[in-house]
């Protein structure tokens, strides 16, 4: 029997199949729990529910559905700690940041339940005398969300705040990885009053569940964020059976650092950008772009910040860096640096997997920095999703903007310099959804468009008004008030004429 079950039209029910998996606590071994292991029948349960949920979701008007937020936000409030300590066990990251992950769901949460007095319209003047043109915002229908396991409560709530508020039913397919964050968000929701159907939470794997999801011809939109090659995959499928998709996928960040830069200033910012959740963020620095004249002192400096950075378990208040979140995913990180030595680039510190005492126990890899990284070399231009940072030596401004967008990704990207010209140069010319100065490439506020360009997403944005696009369609309303029926189009003097 699973300790962690799907919740589906308001009940907790296990997996049709009774299929379970395992989830181990990646710092130490230990386990956490057993998990429903779904199948598409569990997709289907799901979606139906939500499908039968929706008349009635929608038609509740928007200010007592955010009252249903606010209530949520209050119990986040009250479960912060908890939360935070259980995503620690989790995915690993360090428990500071993962109070951080559960507040960016408090303020959403209150962010989107605020919008239930604010799903704002339009109204135009009419070319016809007597009529009334307006808009309004409409609910698309249920709506699948797809989430990863690096922001466990965050990210989800980024989707699942939005998409209620505008009168959508959800079916929440959350990483496997962290499916007990999940269950812990829907049981808030369960306590908070949301409606049996409304929000349906399907566990298992992104092949099975994931796939379903995609596929099931009820499901109006699909909301994704993961890698590029299943959003990909993804993306094709939608197109194939004509829905709506939003994707958010990977980064390639960079953090240019000219000559005139504060060198602490900017050495803080690395090290929280490249190491922080142990660079398992899609707005990670993966990149330290650095004028020449400035490039041997940051180096030398960076390397011993980094040198003392010290892993170890999340829950210890002395740990910098936590575990990556798999066994796969710290091999995938140690075969790329393996790449960037086979390439050329130098290991300025770290390079290797830490099995010394109890970190033998999780997945842990020593944070990494490379140097004599040219800007073509894959440790420069492919997403590692990892603690491994490469430093690109530049000349100029001009060259450094060039690197900075030469990646296929443009999510995030930052500039240190002390020269406003600079700054709005960068601004300016560097391709990314997020920029900026004197700052690293990490942090986001839940009241603006988060996302990127190229190949980052697909022109959605998460957070603020923006969210509001993705989850709701207009209609467009005309009221003709006039008593008789009148043309399309009328000329001044047919108007001056008719009054």
């Amino acid at each position: 029997m699973a300790d962690f079950k799907n919740y589906i039209d308001g009940k907790w029910v296990e997996a049709k199949s009774g299929a379970t998996y395992e989830r181990r606590n990646p710092a130490t071994g230990e386990l956490i729990g057993t998990y429903a292991k779904s199948g598409p029948e569990d997709v289907a349960a799901a979606v139906e529910a939500a499908k039968a949920a929706f008349d009635r979701w929608r038609k509740l008007p928007a200010p007592k559905r955010g009252e249903i937020l606010f209530r949520v936000g209050q119990l986040l409030i009250e479960r912060k700690e908890q939360l935070a300590r259980e995503m620690t066990e989790e995915m690993g990251k360090v428990l500071t940041e993962a109070r951080g992950d559960v507040q960016e769901a408090i303020d959403m949460t209150f962010y989107m339940a605020g919008e239930g007095r604010r799903l704002w319209g339009q109204t135009t003047p009419s070319e016809l005398p007597h009529k009334w043109n307006m808009t309004q915002r409409r609910p698309i229908g249920v709506v699948g969300l797809i989430t990863p396991w690096n922001f466990p409560i965050a990210i989800p709530a980024w989707k699942i705040m939005p998409a209620l508020i505008c009168g959508n039913t959800v079916v929440f397919k959350p990483a496997s990885y962290t499916a007990r964050s999940a269950v812990r968000l829907v049981q808030i929701f369960e306590e908070a009053g949301l409606p049996p159907g409304v929000l349906n939470l399907v566990l298992g794997t992104g092949e099975t569940v994931g796939t379903a999801l995609v596929q099931h011809p009820d499901v109006a939109l699909i909301s994704f964020t993961g890698s590029n090659e299943v959003g990909q995959q993804v993306a094709v499928e939608c197109a194939r059976l004509g829905k709506r998709v939003s994707l958010e996928m990977g980064g390639k960040n960079a953090i240019i650092v000219m000559d005139d830069a504060n060198l602490r200033l900017a050495l803080d910012g690395i090290v929280w950008s490249a190491f922080g959740t142990s660079g398992q963020r899609c707005t990670a620095a993966s990149r330290v772009i650095v004028h020449e004249a400035v490039f041997r002192e940051l180096a030398d400096q960076l390397d011993a910040r980094v040198s003392r950075l010290k892993l170890g378990n999340g829950l210890d208040p002395t740990t910098d860096v936590g575990p990556v979140v798999s066994e796969s995913q710290l091999e995938r990180v140690h075969r790329y640096v393996q790449i960037g030595v086979a390439e050329g680039a130098q290991i300025l510190t770290g390079g290797q997997i830490a099995r010394d005492g109890e970190l033998a126990r999780g997945h842990f890899h020593q944070p990494t920095i490379f140097v004599d990284v040219r800007p073509e070399m894959r440790i420069a231009q492919e997403e590692i999703f990892g603690p491994v940072t490469a430093l690109i030596r530049v000349r100029s401004l001009e060259e450094a903007i060039a690197v900075c967008n030469g990646v296929r990704y443009g999510l995030s990207a930052s500039i240190f310099t002390r020269d406003i010209d600079k700054a709005f140069r960068a601004i300016e010319d560097v391709h990314t959804g997020i920029f900026y100065v004197n700052a690293g490439t990490i942090g986001a506020e839940i009241h603006l468009p988060f996302g990127g360009t190229k190949a980052t997403g697909n022109g959605h944005r998460e957070a603020g008004q923006a969210a509001l696009d993705v989850f709701s369609e207009w209609q467009s309303i005309f009221i003709d008030y006039s008593g008789r029926l009148q043309r399309a189009q009328i000329d001044v003097e047919q108007l001056t004429a008719d009054d």
